[in-house]
């Protein structure tokens, strides 16, 4: 095996792990693993697309990784929310036909002129500068679908993004007025922030998007709930997401009619539980654990935003001498104690206070497999002192359960059988199992 891929971690194409501790006992890798649960993903896209009465996209920007990206075109997602060109060509390499809606507000002339070219025919825009400079790259297309994004509230999110986006009511009324003039298809758009616990804001946001078309006068197509949509984080626990429908299919009774259709863009709630990180514990300090991924690399959101995850510690048992100090060599301790983690990287900043509850005598050398961590995880890694890594490991059947009580339960022979075997991707995706993620 070549020095580099002993340095770095290497699996070969194709090869399923049945668990995360057999990822952590096979390889016993020295750099993170993302460890991707195709089941998950593919059942939270197939329990959206039956869910909710409308269409999907998928908000790329939450995991762009391609094996994500793969399993959700197989579960019937066809839409992709893209904020970037670069999002653009990824998402057009992988599904030649899939429906590619550029939501971000404010985008390059160079983006939109090269998004037209490569199909793109949806915009959105809370100014008029964003509007004419969409008219003039685009040549005054008249194949155009044009958002206007309202400002609304994101007090009800864990992660407000009303701060930087979004038209007033009476800006976005007038922009409504321009829009239909020239787009084939005119819509109203908002997004009522990251991880949004209370199905209310939904409806508050809906009813505010009612008043600005009814004083803009306009009859528009399509109404874009946005994203926001939750996932279940220790101390966060929201509603089911059939609460969520119930709500907005209900507030967006007036607009469905009149025949407006509705669109959302879920990203969180569709990837979160799909992966979660294998790091191993470089040094403990105490209560401190130096383990080797940080705040510039998969656990920006533990750091930055004190984002607590759920963690087990992974010790896979292996046969070695009685006196050997291999902590992989006996059973963890069953009194459990609060640590925090530190990264990898020389930054003060890199620290993440949790709590993260582990057995006592958690060391160096074990490994923690952080959950919930297929949002945003690897779309933010940084290449900062040159710690990163992008080994992914695919672990199927099993899917993720939040508790983390995996040594419990209990699989039919036959299930067993199947593991053997990856999940088949279409002939549009790319036959990924373990690579490395984008």
């Amino acid at each position: 095996m070549p020095l580099l891929q002993k340095a770095l971690g290497y699996v070969p194409p194709g090869t399923v792990f049945h668990t995360v501790d057999e990822v952590a006992k096979r390889l016993r890798p020295d750099v993170p693993v993302q460890c991707v649960f195709p089941e998950f993903v593919r059942g939270q896209a197939q329990k959206f697309t039956s869910q909710f009465p409308g269409r999907v996209l998928y908000a790329v920007k939450c995991n762009p990784g391609s094996e994500f990206l793969c399993h959700m075109y197989d579960a019937g997602v066809r839409h992709f929310d893209v904020a970037s060109l670069d999002e653009v060509r990824l998402v057009r390499s992988l599904f030649k036909t899939a429906q590619l809606h550029f939501m971000h507000p404010v985008k390059s002339r160079e983006a939109i002129r090269l998004a037209y070219k490569m199909g793109v025919r949806t915009f959105s825009l809370d100014t008029a500068a964003e509007l004419i400079k969409i008219l003039e790259e685009t040549k005054s297309a008249k194949d155009l679908s044009l958002f206007v994004r309202l400002a609304v509230s994101g007090n009800s999110a864990a992660y407000d993004l009303s701060g930087k986006f979004g038209a007033a009511p009476s800006s976005a009324a007038n922009l409504l007025r321009h829009a239909q003039k020239v787009a084939h298809k005119v819509g109203v758009c908002f997004h009522v922030g990251s991880q949004c616990m209370d199905p209310a804001a939904y409806r508050a946001a809906i009813e505010r998007a009612s008043a600005v078309v009814m004083k803009a006068k306009v009859k528009i197509d399509i109404l874009d709930i946005g994203g926001g949509f939750p996932a279940t984080y220790p101390g966060m626990k929201p509603a089911p997401l059939e609460s969520y429908m119930n709500v907005l299919v209900d507030a967006a009774k007036p607009f469905t009619r009149q025949g407006v259709e509705l669109w959302c863009e879920p990203g969180r709630a569709m990837v979160a539980a799909g992966a979660s990180m294998l790091v191993r514990v470089n040094l403990r300090k105490g209560r401190r654990l130096f383990i080797n991924d940080g705040t510039y690399g998969s656990l920006f959101d533990a750091g930055t935003l004190n984002w607590r995850y759920p963690v087990r510690l992974v010790r896979p048992l292996i046969k070695v001498g009685k006196n050997s100090k291999d902590p992989n060599s006996r059973l963890p301790s069953e009194k459990m104690v609060q640590f925090s983690f530190y990264g990898p990287t020389c930054d003060n900043l890199d620290k993440m206070k949790g709590p993260f509850l582990l057995p006592e005598d958690t060391q160096e050398g074990d490994w923690v497999e952080i959950g919930m961590m297929g949002a945003y995880g690897a779309a933010m890694k940084t290449h900062f002192n040159g710690f990163y890594a992008s080994l992914a490991a695919t672990v199927w059947p099993e899917a993720p359960p939040f508790i983390f009580d995996r040594a419990s339960r209990h699989r039919s022979p036959a299930l067993k059988k199947d593991a053997a075997v990856a999940p088949k991707l279409s002939s549009e995706s790319s036959p990924v199992a373990v690579k490395s993620a984008r």
